[in-house]
């Protein structure tokens, strides 16, 4: 009964049928979620179906009481920024939970959650974190996979290639999962999509725009196709309010009926063609104190304690939060002058540190092959969380040797090293 109560619902916002029935949902009460202007506004947030093959394949394995994961990697929206309860008003979670009434057979048991967003993070970070965060390391391979970057990507030095080497990382999967794209917007009307949406349009994916379906309606006046208003789709400045993650949850629910309903290509998406804007970043891996060690000679020198003062992520349906990185190097008054000293073979590298909002951080100078290549300032943005920065990027891999130290001034202060990033 509850997988058919879904279907209508489900039903009604794509408009299939009207007026016969009411939503089961508890609605906001400012909010008519059954009415033609809102069904309206969640069909334009369908930007492409692109190729259903592997979309198709997941709704069939799950009607058929296989095992079926669903992942979400992206920023704090992901992460259930502005939803209350976090763990379960999310989009991401919403979203899960109708695919699961929707596909799941007797009672959904057979349908899986993964939940790995990061706030203040962009794809830079996500694309090396993927196997541990999503994979779990090689536990899990997701069915489906969806990307939100959209509102975090300004702060991606590589100016999509991380986006593109993510998406192909999560597509190159030998379970051969479906990628979807998801474009979240901020209370500016602002997002990457126009950045982004291209490289969907290169592989021929799925791609849902929360910014096509409610922007042009914000500024709709009542009676003329208005839904709702800025003030009740956002927490703040940044994150949706429960009604704007509800309404999240219902854009990626139509995705999935539309696909439902369509029949299913003969033809796999291409990965084997020349990248839009470069998959560098592809094969990256994590290495940390305790992961792919063998990578790399490393002589800690200061930086040999361990800082847990980190950040603090709900992952999955967690409440109390995950600290990310937590095998990492740090450097304070009391851990000694030395450099950390890295040699390590690899084509690109990339350093992850902790941002901080303690006056008791202080900059780091980084050198490689004995060269300064660039000053690091933990208190950038002065909030405890992940960066991540790009050290060199070559066409092929060699021996390079990394130096950390703190910068003149700051040698009494303290820096963490979370980790690394670096490509073979």
């Amino acid at each position: 009964m509850k997988k058919f109560r879904t279907i209508i619902i489900l039903l009604l916002i794509t408009g299939m049928i009207g007026g016969m029935i009411k939503p089961v949902y508890a609605a906001d009460p400012e909010l008519d979620y059954d009415s033609e202007a809102y069904r309206a506004m969640i069909v334009k947030s369908l930007l492409s179906t692109g190729n259903n093959k592997r979309l198709k394949k997941a709704i069939e394995k799950a009607k058929r009481g296989e095992d079926v994961t669903l992942a979400y990697i992206g920023g704090s929206i992901t992460q259930g920024a502005g939803a209350s309860p976090i763990n379960t008003n999310c989009y991401a979670y919403q979203s899960y939970l109708r695919f699961k009434e929707l596909f799941g057979k007797d009672g959904g048991d057979n349908i899986h959650f993964i939940k790995a967003g990061v706030g203040g993070t962009p794809s830079q970070l996500g694309v090396i974190r993927y196997e541990r965060d999503v994979l779990r390391d090689g536990a899990v391979e997701p069915d489906i996979v969806i990307i939100e970057f959209a509102v975090n990507d300004a702060d991606d030095e590589t100016r999509g290639v991380s986006y593109e080497s993510l998406v192909l990382k999560a597509l190159s999967a030998e379970n051969k999962p479906a990628v979807i794209l998801l474009f979240s917007v901020f209370k500016s009307d602002w997002n990457l999509q126009d950045r982004l949406a291209p490289i969907g349009r290169h592989y021929n994916l799925p791609m849902v725009s929360i910014k096509d379906a409610v922007v042009e309606q914000f500024y709709l006046t009542g009676g003329k196709g208005n839904v709702i208003s800025k003030e009740d789709f956002f927490a703040d400045i940044y994150h949706p309010s429960n009604a704007g993650h509800r309404i999240m949850a219902d854009c990626l629910a139509y995705l999935f009926a539309v696909i439902d309903k369509e029949v299913m290509v003969e033809e796999d998406i291409t990965l084997d063609k020349k990248p839009l804007y470069g998959d560098a970043f592809k094969n990256i891996r994590l290495l940390d104190r305790e992961t792919n060690t063998d990578a790399a000679v490393i002589e800690e020198g200061g930086f040999r304690l361990r800082d847990y003062d980190l950040q603090r992520v709900e992952m999955d349906t967690d409440t109390i939060g995950t600290p990310m990185f937590p095998n990492n190097w740090m450097h304070n008054i009391y851990s000694g002058a030395g450099s950390f000293r890295m040699t390590i073979k690899s084509s690109s590298l990339m350093l992850v540190y902790k941002d901080s909002g303690s006056a008791d951080f202080g900059k780091a100078e980084i050198y490689v092959d004995g060269k300064y290549v660039k000053t690091v300032d933990p208190r950038r943005i002065n909030w405890t969380h992940c960066n991540a920065t790009l050290l060199y990027q070559e066409e092929e891999a060699r021996e390079h040797t990394i130096e950390i130290k703190m910068a003149p001034g700051d040698e009494f202060k303290s820096f963490t090293i979370l980790g690394f990033g670096y490509t073979l």
